[in-house]
């Protein structure tokens, strides 16, 4: 990655697993977290728990600190992009996250 870039950064499932009552964490997702905001890229964290959750978590793992907000994740988005919104966008799955 030559470019600094904008990284969207998921809760559930990504940073976090939850079993019941207890979140476990996802060591290399957080690692990654890490390793893009030393490398300078704007990290925001979001979920569909809400922002105050997001930024609990993220607090939790100890990542609170690389994020430069914590959102919700939309529920509608206008944009003139349609459906083809994230196109652009590379997806990298939390079990991939050590390879990037």
């Amino acid at each position: 990655m030559d470019r600094k870039r904008v990284i969207y950064i998921d809760v559930d499932d990504t940073l976090i697993r939850t079993v019941g009552t207890t979140q476990i964490p996802m060591p290399a997702s957080a690692d990654y977290v890490r390793r893009m905001h030393a490398a300078g890229h704007t990290l925001y964290c979001w979920s569909r728990g809400g922002g105050d959750y997001a930024r609990d978590v993220a607090k939790s793992l100890d990542i609170a600190d690389c994020f430069v907000a914590f959102l919700p994740k939309p529920d509608v988005c206008l944009d003139d992009r349609g459906d083809k919104l994230l196109d652009y966008c590379d997806v990298i799955l939390p079990g991939n996250a050590s390879n990037h």
